[in-house]
Parts: C-alpha cells; sequence; structure tokens
C-alpha cells in the first residue's frame, strides 16, 4: 500500500492517518476535506499533500471514508466511476445497513468494507486527532478483508466483525440507546428549574452525551430508526417493571442484576 486517501479530515480521519504511520505507514497520505480542514491538517502534518476527491480516489490504494454518513453515502456514488481497480474502500460511519447497500450498487472496481471504528473525543476537529485514539478499542468490520484487519491490529484496536443489521442493532442499545436516555434525562431534569442547584457527579455523568450536537446524530436517527426505536421500547418495558417495583422486594435482584452487567461491561 504505497498511497492512502482521507476523505474527511477532521478527529477520525485525522487520527486514523497518524495511527497508520505511527504503525508503520510510509506512504503517501492525501486529504480530501474542506479548505479550513485541509489547511489544519497540512500544517500539522497529518497529511502530505490535498487533492480533489477524483483526483484523490484515482491514485489510492486505501481510500477512508471518515464523514457524516449523509456525505459518505454521497462519496459512494461519486467516486465509484474514479476508484482505482483493485484498491480498498473503507467508511468510519456510525451505522452500517445504508452504508454497506450504498457501496454494493455504486462501488464496483474496488473492495468495500463497512467499517465502524468505536472510538472518538468530545472535542471535534484534526486540530484533537490522536495516534493512539483507537488503541483497545472495538473496530467492528461487516466484511472480512485481510489487508484492513492487518492494519486494524497495528494500530491497536480489537477487531469485531458482524454483519451491518447486526452492527445497527446492537450499536442502538449501546451507544444510540444511551444518547437517547441523556437527551431525554436533561430535557426532564431542566423543566425544574432548582435541580442545577442538588445536581451531583452522577447527574452530570448521565447527562454529558445530552450535549452532543443534534448536527451529528441527525443522520444516525434517520439511518437506524427503528433499531433505534426497539431499543427504546425494551428500556421502556423495563423502566415500567421497575415503576412497579419500587417498593417490592424483586428491586435488590434487579440491583444486583444490573450491577454485574455494568462489571461485565467494564471488563471488556
Amino acid at each position: 500500500m504505497n498511497t492512502v486517501a482521507i476523505v474527511g479530515v477532521g478527529l477520525i480521519g485525522g487520527s486514523f492517518a497518524l495511527a497508520i504511520r505511527k504503525a508503520g505507514f510510509q506512504g503517501r497520505m492525501i486529504g480530501v476535506s474542506s479548505p479550513s480542514a485541509a489547511k489544519a491538517a497540512l500544517d500539522l502534518g497529518v497529511i502530505d499533500e490535498v487533492r480533489s476527491l477524483e483526483e484523490a480516489v484515482a491514485q489510492a490504494d486505501l481510500i477512508y471514508l471518515a464523514q457524516p454518513i449523509s456525505r459518505i453515502l454521497r462519496t459512494i456514488d461519486a467516486i465509484g466511476p474514479h476508484v482505482k481497480p483493485g484498491s480498498l474502500v473503507t467508511d468510519a460511519g456510525s451505522t452500517k445497513r445504508a452504508i454497506c447497500s450504498r457501496a454494493s450498487k455504486s462501488i464496483h472496481n474496488a473492495r468495500f468494507v463497512g467499517a465502524h471504528p468505536m472510538a472518538g473525543k468530545e472535542s471535534r476537529g484534526v486540530e484533537h486527532a490522536d495516534a493512539e485514539l483507537f488503541e483497545d478499542r472495538p473496530y467492528v468490520v461487516c466484511t472480512r478483508d485481510t489487508e484492513l484487519e492487518q492494519w486494524i491490529e497495528k494500530i491497536g484496536a480489537r477487531l469485531v466483525a458482524m454483519s451491518p443489521a447486526s452492527h445497527d442493532r446492537i450499536v442502538a442499545l449501546a451507544s444510540h440507546l444511551p444518547q437517547m436516555v441523556s437527551t431525554a434525562l436533561a430535557s426532564v431534569m431542566g423543566d425544574e428549574p432548582r435541580t442545577s442547584e442538588v445536581a451531583g457527579p452522577g447527574a452530570l455523568d448521565m447527562t454529558r452525551r445530552s450535549l452532543s450536537s443534534y448536527e451529528i446524530w441527525q443522520d444516525i436517527l434517520s439511518t437506524n430508526a427503528e433499531p433505534i426505536e426497539a431499543a427504546l421500547e425494551v428500556l421502556m418495558r423495563k423502566l415500567e417493571e421497575i415503576r412497579t417495583s419500587l417498593r417490592s422486594p424483586e428491586m435488590e435482584k434487579e440491583f444486583n442484576r444490573a450491577s454485574s452487567n455494568a462489571r461485565a461491561l467494564r471488563q471488556k
């Protein structure tokens, strides 16, 4: 692999560029991004040069799409006729069914691997890119590809293989549902003006994700609505069970089960 094109040189795209450099990639790194992001990436040494989308994908052996989901979908349509035959195209989108389906229809001369690195920061932009961002974090792939998996291993991530549908269903529970809970909780707490006077670390922890921008989440909600609705339905049933058991000894079992599950999550 001699040339990599990072399409969307922000936090994730920039971190991937830095990570594979650290892992031994010595070739050319091309950036495709907005003028301000591209300049920042050049100044920081994250990329070597800036090209148009068509120029970059025609030269690249690996094309890394690190944009919002709606833009990834448009990019997939745009690059189909221009990709270098035999190249590897992958993405970092937060949902997978729509992206993988679009790629199957638009990309024919290259290998496409739908993927999702489960890593990030609260701060966005290439200025916050980090070569160690993916270390010991899950990295989901929806198609097996030896070359990509070797790089995933080299950057220190933990490979997880699953279908696009399984990814979207499970991530709806593990990531999208916590966002919805945090958003709802912050809304409810905000309806009582004096909540801020007594809110402690627990309230701050639980509402942290409600600080996320709707701009980021709009595409996730629109492309994964059904699994998120199913996850919310499961949670609402559990909350109803808890509501009716508040005075019951059964609540001790609920607390113990939840505590055990929470410890298991932290051991992954």
